[in-house]
Formats: C-alpha cells, sequence, structure tokens
C-alpha cells in the first residue's frame, strides 16, 4: 500500500526524538536533509540508518530544506514528517489510501497527538487580521469551540472525521507529486513558519483539495524542531502570507493588530514570557509590515 512514497525530514539537532522518527518510517524510502547538526544526529543517521539518502547543506529554513529531498525522492507521493514526530501503525497506509481514493487531492494530513496522546489541534483556516486577533488577543479562549470566536483553529471541529481543510500542520503532511508538478514547491522565502499555509493555498487556489484524515495518527512533540527561538520568525510569516496574497495594506493592517497585542501581552506576562513578547513588540514596530517582510532574517 504504501509503494510509492518517499520520506523526507529536515533537521537541524534533532535529538533525541530523530531515532524514533526514523524508525516509525524504516520500511520507505527516506531521504534525511541534514541543516548543519551538532548533536550527532548525523552520526545516528548514519549508523542506524543506512539506507536513509542523507543530503548535508546550510540551513536554508524547512520550506527550503523539504525541497531538498523532495528533489531527490523517488516516489510519487512524498511525506514530509518533522524529526520530533512518528508514524503510528499503519498510518502511512491510511494517508495513501484516503489519497489514493481521491486523485484530485494534493495534501492529507494525520490526526495529531501529543506524546501524552492527547488531541494536538492541526486543522487552520487561513490567516486573516480578525483571526489572528484571536489567537494573539486570547480571544479564542472566550469559547475555544466556538467557529466565531476561535476560527484559525476551526473551534468547532472535534478532529474526528474526515473533512477538507485549508490547511493542516506541516508536521506530517503527505504530499502527492503531481500536484507540486503542477503548483511547485514550498515558497523558500517563508524560511520557517507559513510556509505549509502559503503551499496550501496555492493548492487549493489551483483546485487541488487539502483533506484531514483522523484515521491515521502521528505522535509530534512540537517546537522541537524550532527549539522555540524563532518567534520573529512566525510573525513575519503571518505578514508574508497576508503581503502575498492578501495585499501590504492588509499586512500592515495585521502588523499593527499584532504590536498592540503583544504590547498588552508584554505588559501582562513576567520574567521569560514577558520579555519575549516586549522583544517581539519591539520588532514589529521597527518597521512597516512590506519593510519587515523583506528585512534579512536574524540569525539568532
Amino acid at each position: 500500500m504504501t509503494a510509492g512514497v518517499s520520506v523526507v525530514v529536515v533537521v537541524l539537532n534533532g535529538l533525541p526524538w530523530l531515532e524514533r522518527c526514523l524508525e516509525s518510517v524504516r520500511d520507505l524510502e527516506t531521504v534525511v536533509v541534514d541543516h548543519g547538526s551538532t548533536d550527532g544526529s548525523v552520526e545516528l543517521v548514519r549508523e542506524r540508518f543506512p539506507d536513509a539518502r542523507l543530503v548535508e547543506q546550510g540551513n536554508v529554513g524547512m520550506g527550503g530544506g523539504n525541497n531538498a529531498g523532495m528533489r531527490v525522492a523517488s516516489g510519487r507521493y512524498f511525506l514530509l514528517l518533522n524529526p520530533d514526530a512518528w508514524l503510528h501503525p499503519g498510518a502511512a497506509e491510511r494517508l495513501v489510501a484516503l489519497a489514493d481514493a481521491s486523485p484530485d487531492v494534493a495534501v492529507v494530513g494525520p490526526r495529531l497527538l501529543n506524546p501524552d496522546g492527547t488531541l494536538q489541534r492541526s486543522l487552520r483556516a487561513f490567516p486573516t487580521v480578525w483571526r489572528l486577533a484571536t489567537e494573539y488577543l486570547f480571544v479564542r479562549k472566550l469559547a475555544p469551540r466556538s467557529t466565531l470566536l476561535n476560527p484559525l483553529y476551526v473551534g468547532g471541529f472535534d478532529h474526528a472525521e474526515a473533512r477538507d481543510a485549508d490547511w493542516v500542520s506541516g508536521a506530517c503532511l503527505l504530499v502527492r507529486r503531481a500536484a507540486t508538478e503542477e503548483v511547485g514547491l514550498f515558497d523558500e522565502d517563508f524560511f520557517m513558519f507559513s510556509e505549509e499555509t502559503d503551499w496550501c493555498y496555492r493548492f487549493r487556489r489551483a483546485g487541488w483539495r487539502v483533506v484531514f484524515c483522523p484515521e491515521a495518527e502521528v505522535t509530534h512533540v512540537g517546537g522541537v524542531s524550532h527549539g522555540g527561538s524563532l518567534y520573529h520568525e512566525n510573525l513575519r510569516g503571518h505578514l508574508r502570507f497576508l503581503a502575498k496574497h492578501r495585499g501590504l495594506r492588509e499586512a500592515e493592517r495585521a502588523r499593527r493588530m499584532l504590536l498592540f497585542a503583544l504590547r498588552l501581552r508584554g505588559l501582562v506576562f513576567r520574567g521569560d514570557r514577558g520579555r519575549a513578547y516586549r522583544r517581539a513588540a519591539a520588532w514589529l514596530a521597527s518597521a512597516p509590515a512590506g519593510a519587515l517582510v523583506d528585512r534579512p532574517r536574524d540569525p539568532g
């Protein structure tokens, strides 16, 4: 059932989860793209997974790393998997079965679970200023099950049935090669965060479907692949998506809303969390949206 599936895993210091990740896809063609790991990830791949193809390159972000892996993979489907995620038995087969049954589907996302077995909400709506406001101003906390007050996370959906989505979390994606040949690979201007949002938007705009498959389960630790250190990139991803698909005026409206929200958070929260919000607010205040999108990435 999984013949023709190529797994792509992008790694930057993927221990301790990388071994479990790769073990869960050992029987599939696997490409590991390493972005300069110094924690023994490369040595682990060479010693424990000698059949995996290892690509070593500079850090060009998640989209760029996945693109490098897809370019050398041979499958008719790409299974893009974070190094801190692993498939449960039968997950790959169920993802492929859904895609095979629906030739207009470009992307299939599984049901994500936290390490303790609880649900990790993985369906998303495309960002708008209002949807981002419900997240950054904590509006969704008032009614997390509400579609109106929690639209970004599709609050009314319980992740119990298959359905079409705007986009699904990039922690694990099954992607049809034929769709990428039509639409293109990831936009590498998105270094990290929002790259899968942009990709799914482009697939849907071209007439392809993005589908959630609850029968396929994947555990995702979350935050490990970026270490929680790229908050600016998360904000930049929102602005870049809106500038690209909604125009600079909408991106600037989002910047002003995010600036207000993060200044408010910086007043409410203390310690490291408060300082992080204040730094993010200072970054947002430093230039208009268009300049922030184009500004060179902070290597820190």
